[in-house]
């Protein structure tokens, strides 16, 4: 198998890792930094150029896509899929999964378990945003933010206010959620590729901190899920479209909450924490696809 990863930086962790796993099960792999990949587009003639050179013949791409570079990164992706090439994420599911908006409104058409959430444009209606949303503490979120970036907590309304205010001052787009006590800084990162979720854990802020991620000092454990947990996350990938996804939970007293979904998650946390071959998963998912392409091609 010919797999391109698409990632900007050939150093890090989860792309070195995919590299490892699959050319240690054969495979030939090369990592693309999607910006320098540029494309021509024709009726029924789609091609993708690195560096002076066509890219031809490639069974799946990987896509490792960061927020800052969604819109051409996708393009790149999207071009790859119009030759053929088999991806595990499409474009249009990173689009989907980006836009936490978006993401929650496709996870509440579907009943999937999530933290109220209210959304809004108007300066005259923030009091009435907020009464819809209910008491504080109140959760404010940038839509694009990644890494617990863009995230704060407002303990009383009128800190919501102000926060709401100086964010429309930005002319930023932003979600306000409800804030669940019950999960006391903590929540569960679960990892599916293919259907399946290999490998949870779980994540708690370091103390006066409410934000779980490991960037933000966050430690971690290796988490057993319950049927419930392990159903909301392969339920919130599959409506989003991915089949590789970290899908963030939280433990309320309603049940599993989402609270996102991630297209490109990180592999150095979890692999460290749960021990799990993630990458190897990845791989091996990736061939079983592209060996059913290819019987499906032929028959």
């Amino acid at each position: 198998m010919k797999i391109v990863i698409l990632s900007r930086n050939t150093k890090l962790y989860s792309t070195q890792r995919l590299v490892e796993a699959a050319r240690a099960r054969g495979h030939r792999v090369r990592v693309l930094d999607p910006l320098r990949c540029y494309m021509r587009i024709a009726p029924s003639d789609f091609s993708v150029h690195y560096k002076g050179r066509a890219l031809a013949d490639y069974d799946a791409v990987i896509p490792r896509i960061g927020a800052s570079i969604t819109f051409y990164g996708t393009a790149v992706l999207r071009q790859f899929e119009m030759m053929g090439v088999y991806t595990p994420n499409s474009s249009d599911a990173i689009l989907r999964a980006r836009d936490k908006l978006r993401c929650l409104q496709l996870l509440a058409r579907e009943g999937i378990g999530l933290p109220a959430t209210v959304f809004g444009d108007n300066p005259d209606d923030t009091a009435d945003l907020l009464a819809m949303l209910g008491d504080p503490p109140h959760v404010i979120k940038l839509n694009e933010g990644a890494q617990g970036q863009g995230v704060l907590l407002a303990e009383k309304r009128s800190a919501s206010q102000s926060v709401i205010e100086a964010f429309r001052g930005l002319y930023a787009n932003f979600l306000v959620q409800e804030f669940i006590a019950e999960a006391r800084g903590a929540d569960i990162r679960c990892f599916v590729v293919g259907g399946r979720v290999v490998a949870a854990m779980r994540r708690q802020a370091r103390p006066g901190e409410f934000r779980s991620n490991l960037h933000r000092g966050g430690s971690a454990t290796p988490a057993e899920l319950s049927a419930a947990e392990i159903d909301t996350a392969l339920r919130a990938a599959r409506t989003i479209g991915l089949n590789i996804a970290g899908v963030d939970l939280l433990r309320s007293r309603r049940g599993p909450l989402v609270l996102e979904v991630n297209s490109s998650p990180g592999l150095e946390g979890i692999e460290t924490t749960t021990g799990v071959d993630i990458a190897g998963e990845i791989v091996e998912y990736l061939a079983r696809r592209v060996r059913r392409r290819r019987a499906a091609q032929q028959a």
